[in-house]
């Protein structure tokens, strides 16, 4: 009696895996063995760097808020703790985005929070 073997499920297997290869150089992008380990690690590098982005997006932010208001005289966590203390419920993403697209917006805000300092 011949081995039975589901040739559409393990050839479908190894399109799926050649295909998430495509534009992969070499032997990466159509050689089964080499492709598989390419995209496992593609795989690998796209989970952990999802993770990073945010990171590195918060550390953006804090950078663009610093350099905003450091022009006014106030330092990154002088004005955060005030924003906190006067209930300004603003996260780091718009307050960023006010200092770099409206400064003349950011300066009032600015502005409030040194006065009831």
């Amino acid at each position: 009696m011949p081995r039975a073997v589901n040739h559409v499920a393990s050839r479908r297997r190894r399109r799926k895996i050649i295909k998430a290869a495509k534009g992969y150089w070499g032997a990466r992008k159509n050689v089964y063995t080499i492709a598989k380990n390419a995209v496992e690690r593609g795989l690998q590098y796209a989970y952990r760097d999802r993770k990073a982005k945010k990171r590195e997006f918060r550390r953006l932010w804090i950078q663009r808020i610093n350099a905003g208001v450091r022009q006014h005289g106030l330092s990154y966590s002088r004005f955060m703790h005030l924003l906190k203390a006067q209930g300004i419920d603003l996260d780091r993403k718009v307050l960023a985005d006010l200092a770099m697209n409206e400064p003349e917006a950011f300066k009032s805000l600015v502005d409030q929070v040194k006065a009831s300092a």
